[in-house]
């Protein structure tokens, strides 16, 4: 049987849809648009057209809302799978998190002296100054 596709074209896919099969994009519609607005680039030069072919080997980076990610691209995809599947289609060589501006869960939940709301003892403080006043 014939191959209907293009000549090689099982090594290329288009950025859009290779971004939504390795699951850096909830729909295809949301990858066309992250491209279309340039938060892509391919091997360092920004896209804005979905159609834009990948291979593997190609250097893709992406602009997230709360980090940016850089990956290899290994392998096209043939459909959306699972997270274990879509683990497959690329290499992650996004640099690791700054350690410095995570704070633990105690410097969270400490608040400075003076900032926030009352404490139930200085709201006491506060009603019995009130009532003096009248």
């Amino acid at each position: 049987m014939v191959d209907e596709k293009q000549p090689g074209s099982g090594s290329r896919q288009r950025i859009d849809k290779w971004l939504f099969f390795a699951r850096m994009a909830k729909s295809r519609s949301l990858a066309q648009t992250q491209v279309q607005s340039g938060q892509v680039r391919v091997n360092g030069e920004k896209v804005t057209q979905a159609s834009q072919q990948v291979k593997p080997g190609d250097l893709v980076e992406l602009s997230l809302e709360r980090r940016d990610v850089v990956l290899l691209v290994k392998l096209p995809g043939e459909r959306r799978g699972p997270y274990e599947e879509a683990r497959l289609l690329y290499e992650d060589r996004s640099p690791p998190p700054d350690e410095t501006k995570r704070l633990t869960p105690f410097e969270q939940a400490v608040r400075a002296p003076g900032a926030g709301r009352p404490t139930k003892k200085e709201r006491r403080s506060i009603d019995r100054f009130l009532s003096e006043e009248e």
